[in-house]
């Protein structure tokens, strides 16, 4: 019976994941908007940076677990080369703004992390949240606000995460 049990739950979780991949923006959508709270408690407009820079969206889980870490020193690790591909990255984390201040001000982070805690963003994103925490999905918005490559996978590696986003800059001459 426990076997039967545990292969049900391993089906569900399953397909949770599938029904998750396929609800998730896509290549060629537009970029949803929003305003959230920066690490100042300022508002963020998305709609005033569509069209002005490349947008490197990435969510992340919360601010103080390793993962996140890896994560957002991972993106401030290759700030300039985003910054040289005229790439601005924004950071959304469903944390409150004090902790994304913290955070920004501990790991000298030199863009911004978004706060929010009721994942509204994350949702206008298709994405409704994972058992498996450590997957985390990375939007690159073109200067018309279309989606023009996301990732999804394990963030176990920071580099290897943030080179894939660089990569496709760099090759695939997203305007």
């Amino acid at each position: 019976m426990k076997q039967v049990t545990f292969l049900f739950a391993l089906a569900l979780l399953f397909a949770a994941n599938v029904i998750y991949a396929q609800s998730s923006l896509k290549t060629g959508d537009k970029v949803p908007l929003f305003v959230l709270k920066d690490q100042e408690g300022k508002d963020f407009v998305i709609s005033e940076y569509v069209g002005k820079h490349k947008l490197i969206i990435f969510f992340y889980h919360k601010d103080e677990s390793d993962v996140a870490v890896k994560e957002v020193c991972a993106f401030r690790d290759s700030y300039k080369d985003f910054k040289a591909a005229n790439a601005m990255i924004i950071g959304i984390g469903s944390g409150s703004v004090e902790s994304h201040k913290v955070l920004h001000e501990q790991h000298q982070l030199p863009y911004v992390l978004l706060s929010d805690p009721e994942n509204d963003a994350l949702r206008l994103f298709g994405q409704k949240g994972n058992f498996f925490h450590d997957q985390r999905e990375t939007y690159l918005i073109d200067l018309t606000g279309s989606i023009a490559y996301s990732y999804f996978g394990h963030f176990k590696r920071g580099e290897a995460y943030t080179e894939k986003a660089l990569s496709f800059l760099r090759t695939d001459g997203v305007n």
